[in-house]
């Protein structure tokens, strides 16, 4: 079983880093970090399919489950995510039913879905892959805009969908509330947040969401249980200035 399911199961909250940088070194230094989940972002990040299987190689060096952010919710790229050991997707701008019936066939085999029979690497370190498939892959559609909190109900209502994931930045400026980092506090957009939760808990899905660590016992409070708190790009960026700054500081005599 995907170890976030177990946990999920126990109502445990799991925290993840989120991966950007093209590089299988960051992605073992995540990984063995000890996050519960790794996301490679091929949507955002400047990834592509090469990098990602070096970067899962990587990941699985540590304890994290390697997860993807995939471009779009295409059947094509998400097979070849999980062939290559991905332990769930994350599918961008899932809006209506359609799109979560889309998402889930694409993540499951026949009879459930299409996703074609071909797990290459995985089978490496999962001889038994196919056998327990629908209990290590996840499939995670994203939340991100007006329309799917509107929809959230009938999107639940699909068979199949382990956890949703939301994002936020995209969401707030769907809704016309802010861009990024300038929403949190806007009431309309915790009450969006809450009808996700809620929504959630009706359909027995876990409910996920990009967050920060100054955000996330919030988040938890609010019931989120799928969390990502460092992206390594600020977090690189963060970590240089700071260092920077005190070498400057206990340098200037």
């Amino acid at each position: 079983m995907n170890p976030l399911r177990a946990k999920w199961q126990n109502d445990e909250c799991t925290i993840g880093a989120w991966l950007s940088i093209p590089s299988p070194i960051t992605a073992e230094i995540i990984g063995r970090a000890g996050f519960d989940h790794a996301t490679v972002d091929l949507q955002h990040g400047m990834v592509d399919y090469a990098d990602a299987l070096a970067m899962f190689q990587a990941i699985e060096l540590g304890s994290s489950v390697p997860l993807a952010r995939v471009t779009w919710n295409e059947p094509g790229i998400i097979g070849r995510m999980l062939d290559l050991g991905a332990g769930g997707v994350i599918i961008p701008m899932v809006n209506n039913p359609a799109d979560a019936t889309a998402a889930v066939a694409s993540c499951r085999y026949a009879p459930v879905g299409r996703r074609s029979v071909g797990p290459t690497r995985v089978r490496i370190g999962k001889p038994d892959y196919f056998e327990g498939v629908d209990d290590w892959v996840l499939c995670i559609p994203m939340i991100e805009t007006a329309e799917a909190v509107d929809n959230i109900d009938d999107i639940l209502s699909v068979p199949g969908i382990d956890a949703v994931y939301v994002g936020p930045s995209d969401l707030a400026v769907s809704m016309g509330v802010g861009g990024p980092g300038l929403h949190n506090d806007h009431p309309d957009f915790s009450e969006a947040l809450a009808k996700v939760v809620d929504s959630c808990r009706r359909h027995g899905v876990v409910p996920g969401i990009h967050t920060n660590v100054d955000l996330v016992e919030r988040r938890v409070d609010e019931g989120f249980r799928l969390m990502t708190v460092i992206i390594d790009v600020p977090t690189l960026q963060m970590a240089i200035a700071g260092l920077l700054a005190d070498a400057r500081t206990k340098t200037s005599r």
